[in-house]
């Protein structure tokens, strides 16, 4: 995992509610056992056409929305079933964080362990947002991890809720796994004097 830095960028709106994971990776893609590559497939049955040609209608085929980090979604993101490829594809895309007014537990489970970071905002902050995309197209926003803020472009920063173990992994750059053998020399000293 790298290590999950504060960053400035556009943000694409994607407002559409209870969004499930076989529409962020259909199932069909779900041969793959590694992250390579699985960015193409993001959003696959929306961003291509029948015949395989990208939708140019679809907001992430747009060009303005070209390299942008932030996906704003719509209420209750990830639902359905517990595919782990669904933040592969999110982050194989490029997106570092998603923003939305409630996050599907297991999906957010999954992405905090693969360095995408869900953020929860209040409704309010939400409808914000919209107004802010749509008014500004390619209005950017800062976010902050450390200090658990979302800075907007007018100067307004809003806070978000995160665990404080996923911070620190994030924040370090590493699985529970890697967190673990941060403590490897304690572990063997535990070992050395307990028999």
């Amino acid at each position: 995992m790298t290590q999950f830095q504060k960053f400035t960028s556009r943000v694409v709106p994607l407002l559409i509610n209870d969004i499930d994971t076989d529409q962020i990776i259909p199932a069909r893609f779900l041969k793959a056992t590694d992250k390579l590559n699985m960015g193409k497939n993001l959003f696959a049955d929306w961003r291509y056409l029948p015949d395989g040609s990208p939708n140019k209608d679809f907001v992430l085929n747009k060009p303005e929305n070209s390299g942008a980090q932030i996906l704003l979604a719509g209420d209750n993101f990830g639902c359905g079933s517990s595919r782990e490829h669904a933040p592969w594809a999110l982050s194989g895309f490029g997106f570092r964080a998603i923003m939305s007014t409630s996050f599907a537990d297991i999906f957010r489970s999954n992405a905090l362990k693969n360095s995408l970071l869900p953020i929860v905002v209040e409704p309010q902050v939400h409808s914000e947002l919209i107004t802010l995309v749509q008014n500004t197209p390619n209005a950017s926003l800062t976010i902050d991890l450390t200090n658990q803020i979302v800075q907007l472009p007018n100067g307004k920063s809003v806070s978000f809720p995160i665990d404080s173990f996923s911070k620190t992994c994030l924040l370090n750059g590493v699985d529970e796994l890697g967190y673990l053998l941060r403590f490897e020399e304690k572990i063997k000293e535990y070992e050395r004097t307990h028999s």
